[in-house]
This record gives structure tokens, sequence and C-alpha cells, in this order.
């Protein structure tokens, strides 16, 4: 039922996998994974929409630009507004998680003419995440691997003995709990074995501003970056594994004064990856979501 097909951006390409007639829903994903992480809500949303799923910028089938500055979000936003046109539509559900999620915050502030509805997995909203960055040093503690993943070869490692280090750091936990088959774990190594794909996915991290991670003692002494963003109005489902250990559940608090018209629906027993694990519950959360 799924089909694929590629858009011409700008000087890129970006490779979508899709299903299904309709209203348009967009699926963006995070880092390290690409589309096929919503195959279950493809086949859940086909029922009524253009299900879309596109591999982001630097993985999987998509361009793999070569520099840093080629993955700065204001770039990744607007490929994904690119993408939109290119499909011919004015409006759209957008859901999104973990690095897609922090592009998708910053499109729901930019371009809120766009969306219908938002729905954010495990992704915090920009000012949150760097206000936990500055006071809560147990989240710093648990972002120290993005600033591993910044460093020059760090892709040698991670790709050592057919992904197994990467396999293990993202994934393990669902591999040992069978969450993840065999079929979905070759599906994550033909993905990152993509010339350039996990570089790719990598830059994402390098072109990202982590002074705070990198430097606390001095970042601290400036004002925070992310205040003086817009407020984002667009109605707004946030769902979160509450077990996320990258990512933890301050993310999420007081993200009312951002977000004004939000929902959040906390899985107590889900981590970051809830969208694999507990793919019914997201898609009837979603479900109930969209047809309010």
């Amino acid at each position: 039922m799924i089909e694929h097909a590629y858009a011409d951006i700008k000087d890129i390409k970006l490779h979508y996998a899709y299903t299904g007639t309709g209203d348009l829903m967009m699926f963006l994903h995070g880092f390290p994974e690409y589309w096929g992480m919503w195959q279950k809500q493809l086949d859940e949303f086909r029922r009524d929409h253009l299900a879309v799923a596109p591999d982001m910028r630097g993985f999987n089938l998509s361009s793999k630009p070569e520099g840093v500055d080629q993955y700065k979000q204001p770039i990744l936003v607007e490929d994904i507004h690119q993408l939109v046109e290119n499909l011919g539509y004015k409006k759209f559900t957008l859901v999104a998680h973990d690095w897609g999620g922090a592009i998708a915050w910053l499109f729901a502030m930019f371009f809120p003419r766009y969306l219908e509805k938002l729905v954010m997995i495990n992704s915090p909203h920009p000012i949150t995440f760097e206000r936990e960055l500055r006071n809560n040093p147990d989240q710093r503690r648990a972002s120290s691997y993005m600033i591993a993943f910044r460093k020059p070869g760090i892709e040698e490692k991670l790709s050592e003995n057919n992904y197994s280090l990467l396999l293990k750091l993202a994934f393990g936990d669902l591999i040992k709990s069978g969450v993840l088959n065999a079929q979905d774990i070759q599906g994550y190594i033909d993905a990152w074995s993509q010339p350039g794909a996990l570089t790719g996915g990598l830059n994402y991290y390098r072109a990202s501003n982590m002074s705070i991670l990198e430097n606390y003692e001095e970042a601290i002494k400036w004002p925070a970056r992310t205040e003086s963003l817009p407020v984002i109005k667009v109605p707004t489902l946030v769902i979160w594994g509450e077990k996320d250990t990258a990512l933890l559940p301050g993310c999420i608090d007081g993200l009312e004064k951002y977000v004004t018209n939000l929902t959040i629906k906390r899985v107590p027993d889900a981590t970051h990856w809830v969208v694999r694990e507990k793919p019914a519950l997201v898609n009837q959360l979603i479900r109930e979501f969209i047809q309010t």
C-alpha cells in the first residue's frame, strides 16, 4: 500500500513514502530514524488522509549535501515548507518526533497558516529545552551524548560491526524486548548504509548551538537564546513517553506558556520510542485529537 516518490526542493531531492488520499498528514522522524518508523501510522491514517513520511535531509534516500551549514534549522524548516508546496497543499496536520519535532516546532512558529493541527512526540519545545539545560543538571547529563555525536570520526565508531554500537545505543532495549524484529533492524541498517547517511544525520547535532553543554560556565552568563520565539497558537497535542532517558519529563513543564492551545498526554510506561512501543495508543491519541 505504501508508494515512494521524490520531491525537488531547491538543490536537493527529498524522498518520501506516501499512501492514501484526502487531507494531508505529514510525519517527520528524528535521529537515527528514517521514514520507516511511521509505518503503523501510515497504515492507520491512510484510511482518510494522504499520509506522507519523508526521509529528512541527510537521511536514507534523501539528498545528503556536504557541509554542516547545510543542516541548520532554518534550512530544514524550509525543506518542509517546500515539500508541502510541492504536494499542492495549503493546510495539513504535522506529526513529529525527536529532531523532526525540533523542526516542526519552528515550522509552527513561522508557518502557522499551513497547520490544522500539530502533534509532537517526545520532542521538547526549544524554550523549555534550553531552560532545562540551563537549570537542570540531570537534563544536561542526559543530553551529554549530543557532544559525542558532534565529534569528528564518530561515524566510524557507530558503524563498526554492522552498526552494532548504534543499534545498542539507540534501540538496545527495544531489541531485547522484541519490539523491533529482524526486519525492523535490517531496515535501519539499510538506511544507515546509504552513502553519507550517517554523516547527514549527525550533522543535525553539529549544526546546532550546544554551548550550554560544551561550555556551561561561560554560556550561562548570557541570556537564553530562545525566549523571543513566537508563541504557538496552532492546536497542539504532545505525547510524551515518561521513561525517556534522553529527554526528561521536565521538558514539558510550563509548556502552556509557549503553546496556548495545548493538550498533553503522558504515557508513564513508554520511553523515547513510544511510537515503536505503543503504536496503537499513539494512533488512538492522534485520531481523537484530530477529530475534536
